[in-house]
């Protein structure tokens, strides 16, 4: 009997473990491949990094090496640098430095790329690099060139030693302190020296890049790469696609930071790849760019603001006034800020593009005002305009006042009275604190901004 019976479990017993050994294996295979797959990724992302960032050296300097006439050639260099700078913000949120100190690095590129944005988009004819830009890009390349050095030889030792990005994710989620690991060592060294440079400022009517954003300052549930692409359609409506249906790619990006967004390409007319980013949580869209080629101007400043107003309104900015202008490449580039009660919000701010062709909006940066307070506690202002109106420059001749909430130096949100006025030929916007009467800055307007002040 228990000849029989073993006979007949044996050969069972025998398929049972032979199957799961065979499970095991394929188990094991499969974590292999994930692993592998997880390595290929993060490698080609620190390559990609490195690659861009020499490049972002190389266009700096390029863009100082041609003539100070040469505002074409400058222009065309400081796009390349923005966009250089976006990339590599990008493959840094792609590597997993989710608990590794690197915000100094994230800002020094949102630094770069605020200074490239504000410089290229304005018409450099009219209003060229100033003294004090040309000193700023010079530190800016200085800057990267140490960098570069830096990064190059984590990547030297990242090859000859054949480090694995796998073993960084393995020691930054263990709970001890990470340490001797040389990709950690040297991202390390890269941010404690970036943290020492200096910031820029731009004034308070410029797109900010220096506050600290993350996705704790969002609401909203998670949403899928699903309905980001369906997000992104709505967004731009069936006619700016070439053809019966837009290609769209939808790629998660900085899955373990703080930020992670979702970046959206979809062709358009002529060839042209739109490019758009938007936050896992909550799906709020961050920015916008169709870069398709202007080469006509058929409406002017008042027809354009209209069509830029009208853009805002339709896709739910609402209470969004004008405070700049600029022009470039038949491109009229408006910045908005939110008002509340009659108060300016200078944090609540989006730029958005408008082709003088026809009117359509083919740019829109809106990072400012996703990740500003939606409603603001607005203090009553202690000292009355005509109090503030004496600190001025007894030459200064006021054409237009407000009252606007800005964020200082100190990084908070002051009320100030704000009064817009000409003084030794050019236009000014003054900042006077409401509560303390004190001059809390000063932002110089440009010239193609005047029309929309009149």
């Amino acid at each position: 009997m228990y000849a029989r019976l073993s006979s007949v479990l044996f050969p069972i017993a025998t398929i049972l473990l032979v199957g799961s050994l065979i499970w095991g294996y394929q188990e094991h295979q499969e974590k292999n491949s994930v692993l592998i797959k997880a390595e290929n990724q993060y490698q080609r992302a620190f390559h990609d990094l490195t690659n861009h960032m020499n490049r972002l050296q190389d266009e700096l300097g390029q863009t100082l090496a041609v003539n100070s006439v040469s505002q074409a050639a400058q222009r065309k260099g400081l796009v390349k640098v923005w966009r250089l700078t976006s990339q590599a913000q990008n493959e840094v949120n792609q590597l997993p430095l989710a608990l590794l100190p690197f915000n100094q690095a994230s800002d020094f590129l949102s630094r770069i790329s605020d200074f490239a944005y504000s410089a290229s988009v304005r018409d450099l004819t009219k209003q060229p690099l100033s003294d004090d830009e040309l000193k700023t890009m010079k530190s800016l390349y200085a800057k990267a060139t140490d960098i570069n050095k830096d990064l190059g030889k984590v990547e030297d030792a990242v090859m000859s030693d054949h480090l694995r990005w796998m073993d960084v994710e393995v020691a930054m989620a263990s709970k001890d302190e990470p340490g001797g690991n040389t990709i950690i060592d040297g991202f390390k060294a890269v941010d404690k020296k970036i943290g020492s440079y200096p910031e820029n400022d731009w004034g308070p009517s410029s797109m900010s890049t220096k506050s600290r954003k993350s996705v704790q300052m969002l609401t909203g549930p998670d949403v899928s790469a699903e309905e980001v692409k369906q997000k992104a359609l709505s967004f731009l409506g069936t006619r700016t696609f070439s053809g019966n249906e837009a290609e769209v790619k939808v790629t998660e990006n900085g899955a373990a930071t703080q930020m992670p967004i979702y970046s959206v390409s979809i062709n358009g007319h002529n060839g042209d790849r739109i490019e758009m980013d938007y936050t896992r949580k909550g799906g709020e869209l961050l920015w916008y760019m169709n870069p398709r080629t202007v080469t006509t101007r058929k409406l002017d400043l008042a027809a354009t603001r209209d069509k830029a107003s009208q853009f805002l309104l339709r896709h739910g900015y609402k209470d969004m006034t004008p405070v700049t202008y600029d022009q470039y490449d038949h491109v009229s580039v408006f910045t908005f800020v939110r008002q509340q009660d009659n108060v300016r919000i200078y944090p609540d701010k989006v730029t958005v593009r408008i082709a003088m062709d026809n009117g359509e909006a083919v740019g829109l940066q809106a990072k400012d005002h996703v990740f500003a307070e939606k409603t603001v506690k607005l203090p009553a202002p202690k000292i009355s305009k005509q109090e503030a109106e004496k600190v001025l420059n007894p030459n200064f001749k006021v054409q237009g006042h407000s009252l606007s909430l800005i964020e200082n130096e100190m990084k908070k949100q002051v009320l100030c009275h704000e009064f817009v006025g000409k003084i030794d030929g050019s236009r000014y916007r003054m900042y006077i604190n409401a509560d303390t009467g004190v001059e809390e800055t000063i932002e110089k307007i440009p010239e193609s901004a005047k029309a929309l002040l009149q």
